[in-house]
């Protein structure tokens, strides 16, 4: 059994994913980023009342994964609902600027 990250805890790791960015991707990440909000996921979030979102950008969004500790990117349909669970242990920073390359390189493919 795991224990719910707290909305404090979350909160301490979002700080310091936004410490150790800089320049356009922070600014992508100030673009993206949302309070804070449980969504469900029922093949392995209905324990902890779900995963906490953290970003939205389209039909994607980051949530932090509190059973594997880390951030991650999955895409839904209906708001409040993650589609795609995902276990990476990957800290925001490093998410917030892989997912600020590829919309570079997109912008960039279709000029």
């Amino acid at each position: 059994m795991w224990t719910p990250i707290s909305l404090t805890e979350l909160e301490g790791w979002i700080s310091r994913g936004e410490s150790k960015l800089d320049g356009e991707p922070l600014n992508f990440w100030k673009l993206i980023k949302i309070p804070p909000q449980k969504w469900q996921e029922t093949e392995y979030g209905n324990e902890g009342g779900g995963f906490w979102v953290v970003a939205i950008f389209g039909n994607s969004f980051v949530f932090y994964n509190d059973i594997e500790e880390g951030f991650n990117v999955s895409t839904y349909q209906t708001y409040g609902d993650i589609n795609e669970y995902w276990c990476e242990q990957t800290e925001l920073d490093c998410i917030v600027k892989l997912l600020y390359r590829r919309i570079k390189e997109d912008k960039q493919k279709a000029s």
